[in-house]
């Protein structure tokens, strides 16, 4: 059985536009390459009902790409990681991937912001931010 929230418990999320250009790229080619393919279909959605703005727009305090986050599920014990694209992924070094449930759902969000997820369990867990900490600048 697939959990699927209703629409409408669904919270806001905001995007960037080459964020949502390069996600919604990285999902559609996980899935035609078969990699990941429930995660991918989960991350097409959130780009599809993200408010998608400008780059220089999206706010300190939304979970984007390289951006620090802490977090909590189902209420437990807070974790903290960066989210990255699949090549950095690295567990060890609290890298997490946004191809997975937990990163995938981080997308977008901001501190206080929460949001159901099926973990790698199969069953639902529930996502709570705690911070966000911006990306440095590139360069």
């Amino acid at each position: 059985m697939v959990y699927h929230p209703p629409t409408d418990a669904l919270p806001r999320i905001v995007v960037g536009e080459r964020e949502e250009h390069r996600l919604t790229t990285l999902a559609t080619s996980a899935m035609l390459t078969g990699r990941s393919q429930y995660v991918a279909r989960v991350l097409l959605a959130e780009m599809e009902r993200a408010e998608v703005v400008p780059d220089a727009a999206v706010p300190d305090t939304v979970v984007r790409m390289n951006a620090r986050v802490a977090f909590e599920i189902d209420g437990g014990e807070r974790r903290e990681g960066e989210l990255v694209f699949p090549g950095e992924a690295n567990i060890d070094e609290g890298k997490i991937s946004v191809l997975t449930p937990i990163g995938t759902a981080l997308i977008g969000l901001s501190p206080g912001q929460a949001i159901m997820l099926r973990g790698v369990d199969g069953r639902p867990h529930k996502l709570r931010v705690i911070a966000v900490t911006a990306p440095l600048p590139a360069g």
